[in-house]
């Protein structure tokens, strides 16, 4: 893993600030039963863990989308590649992301699913990239604040690897694979 960097977040310091966000959360959806949206696949592991978090009557729901492709940074073009399962109208809606750049997705993806009825829209990410922004937006949850670096593992990647990694690292095509 030549091109794997300096680790910014260990295993230990993301799942202390998981369990913190889940508790946030568990706080402002009592009583309620929010539709937990996981954007795959980069939030795979981050909704994995942080929905074991909430103790809440949670029920589950998944989109994929994309806006990178196989570079390393985003194109400013939305495709959904898969839509909810569910009828989102008159229910509050989690959306859990792995990471917020230029803000183009998730609000994308906010209006469309007022659109569609929600009753409420909050979004959740495991990282903020605000230096990448090309819209106004801002997350309701956020787990860690990040600097304009390309990162991999928790479940972001480089063309589909790197997902598996325990840790945050930054990532690098300047040693060694190039694709």
């Amino acid at each position: 893993m030549e091109n794997v960097g300096k680790i910014l977040l260990s295993r230990e310091d993301i799942e202390r600030r998981v369990a913190q966000i889940g508790a946030e959360i568990e706080k402002d959806y009592a009583g309620k039963i929010p539709v937990a949206i996981c954007i795959l696949n980069g939030a795979m592991v981050f909704f994995g863990d942080l929905v074991r978090r909430i103790n809440l009557p949670l029920t589950f729901d998944t989109m994929a989308v994309s806006s990178y492709g196989a570079g390393t940074s985003s194109s400013g073009k939305i495709n959904i590649i898969k839509n909810t399962d569910r009828d989102v109208a008159g229910k509050d809606v989690l959306i859990i992301e792995d990471i917020i750049d230029s803000g183009l997705t998730m609000k994308t993806l906010t209006q469309i699913l007022k659109s569609r009825g929600a009753k409420s829209v909050k979004v959740c990410a495991f990282l903020d990239k605000p230096s990448g922004r090309s819209t106004e937006f801002n997350a309701d949850y956020i787990g860690y604040v990040i600097g304009d670096e390309f990162v991999v593992g928790y479940g972001l990647d480089y063309d589909g690897k790197y997902r598996n990694l325990p840790y945050v690292a930054t990532f690098s095509l300047d040693k060694g694979e190039k694709n």
